[in-house]
């Protein structure tokens, strides 16, 4: 580890800058921000955890993720296809000598974690105390021993907005506590499955695995979930700018509040189905025994659980032909691969909207309008869980200022954010 101050003499004299502008997808010019947001997480953790300029620090990073293919896929052990943006949680921190964690999140406040004792607590359920809790206990079942520590956390991946807020949180404390307690020996892949654990067991939601392997990961990857223990993902090259097209992620601005029934359904009818005929996700069947099944298995699942499976096995299977329209070069099918995935998420998965309030469908709107103002160029589709949340376009360099202005008018300024695929995932930036 190095210094307070060490650290930033370091910052001040460009040391790393180089990395950062990787790291953020920007150039010399435009890296003093980044810096400075090093600088404030290091005199966050200074003051509020009372330390001069000569106590220890480390720093570490988590980018949020964009769900490029596989809308809902991961949890049947399906393939998806994402990336990570240059948007990302940050944190300095140090070992404190204690049994105690203290990780203050700006905006949020301080959690204090005892690891003396890191079983599940119900009152903990839906907090970030139950992540952090859940993440050490993980690491601690693998045979590692997490000490007591203190982190300055900051993010600029706004929560709600489909780009895995809190797998990039934990993301950020699994790299953390890999760093400072592991000898850094726990693979990226791991710190993915030790986050979803920690949301599973004791969060309280059943996701899958896609947003913390997208956090984690960094770049376009392609991810096969089919091996539970061990996913298969591959990098996947493509520069969006070089082809023509930003990528741009529209917050609906919809409220979360009272969606957890809504999300969970979506995964457990397509079990259902897969429970009808023995198994126990869909990617361990057949697609065409699935068909050849329908007449029997509909009337005990229902139709809505038949439309959510098939809308699975079509958006895996163009999850692989995005693929190799990009290795390919050839964007102008993966865009049309986009927005057919888009269609098959409102026609099939049926995850735009609750239909509780049928004057309720912000998803839906924001993605009608998107269309209008693309008039015909690009892609657009649902992003990420849905009901809620955002809505993600490709959109040519030529029309992103028109379309920002469209999307922003409706939604509000600052609606429309245009992002960049990072090529690292979680990471150590000093120590």
């Amino acid at each position: 580890m190095l210094t307070l101050n060490a650290l930033k003499e370091k910052l001040a004299n460009g040391v790393y800058d180089a990395e950062l502008m990787h790291l953020y997808c920007r150039t010399a010019e435009e890296i003093a921000p980044y810096r400075d947001r090093i600088a404030h997480v290091a005199d966050g953790f200074a003051d509020v955890f009372g330390k001069d300029g000569n106590a220890d620090v480390a720093v570490y990073s988590a980018p949020g993720r964009t769900e490029i293919g596989g809308n809902h896929t991961d949890h049947q052990r399906g393939k998806v296809l994402t990336g990570s943006v240059d948007l990302d949680a940050l944190c300095a921190a140090a070992p404190n000598g204690t049994d105690k964690v203290n990780i203050f999140s700006e905006g949020y406040g301080m959690t204090t974690i005892d690891i003396e004792d890191l079983s599940p607590v119900d009152a903990e359920k839906n907090t970030t105390a139950s992540l952090i809790r859940g993440i050490l206990a993980r690491v601690t079942e693998l045979g590692f021993k997490p000490e007591g520590f203190d982190a300055y956390v900051i993010s600029s991946v706004p929560g709600g907005s489909g780009l895995s807020s809190s797998a990039c949180f934990e993301i950020l404390i699994g790299v953390t506590v890999n760093g400072l307690f592991c000898g850094k020996k726990l693979p990226m892949t791991e710190i993915a499955k030790i986050g979803q654990f920690a949301e599973n067991v004791y969060f309280g939601k059943p996701s899958g695995l896609l947003d913390q392997m997208g956090c984690g990961l960094g770049g376009i990857v392609t991810i096969d979930f089919k091996d539970k223990e061990n996913p298969v993902s591959h990098a996947v090259e493509c520069d969006f700018a070089e082809a023509g097209y930003a990528l741009c992620i529209t917050d609906t601005g919809a409220d979360h509040a009272d969606l957890t029934d809504d999300y969970a359904a979506v995964p457990a009818e397509m079990r259902s189905v897969a429970a009808a005929l023995g198994k126990e996700v869909l990617s361990e069947v057949d697609e065409s025994e699935f068909y050849a099944a329908i007449p029997k298995i509909r009337a005990g699942v229902g139709d809505r659980a038949i439309l959510r499976a098939i809308h699975y096995y079509n958006d895996c299977a163009r999850v692989e032909k995005q693929v190799e329209a990009l290795e390919k070069g050839d964007f102008n099918e993966f865009l049309r691969l986009v927005t057919e995935s888009g269609k098959s998420s409102f026609n099939y998965l049926q995850n735009i909207c609750t239909y509780r309030n049928s004057a309720d469908q912000p998803v839906g709107v924001a993605l009608a309008v998107a269309e209008h103002l693309l008039d015909g160029a690009g892609a657009f589709r649902v992003h990420g869980g849905g009901f809620a949340g955002t809505i993600q376009a490709f959109v040519p360099l030529d029309k992103v200022a028109s379309f920002k202005a469209g999307m922003d008018a409706l939604l509000g300024e600052g609606a429309c954010q245009v992002l960049f695929i990072r090529p690292v995932g979680g990471c150590v930036i000093a120590d």
